[in-house]
């Protein structure tokens, strides 16, 4: 199953889409500080809480 992972952080919200449950199983269990491996690099998100999860695409046209 695929969706859309959310990361609230303190200035920015950040979208990871079409990720794996799995994925974002992965990034939830580490804690406030998240570091992600997207595909050939890692990715150091650094402070990030809480993180949401969005089954399926999101519509950017309508919102969600």
């Amino acid at each position: 199953m695929k969706g859309t992972a959310i990361l609230f952080q303190e200035r920015n919200i950040t979208f990871i889409e079409d990720v794996e449950h799995s994925f974002y199983e992965e990034i939830k269990e580490q804690g406030d500080f998240r570091t992600c491996k997207i595909p050939n690099q890692t990715v150091d998100f650094g402070f990030a809480s809480p993180v949401f999860w969005h089954e399926d695409e999101i519509d950017w046209d309508y919102g969600y």
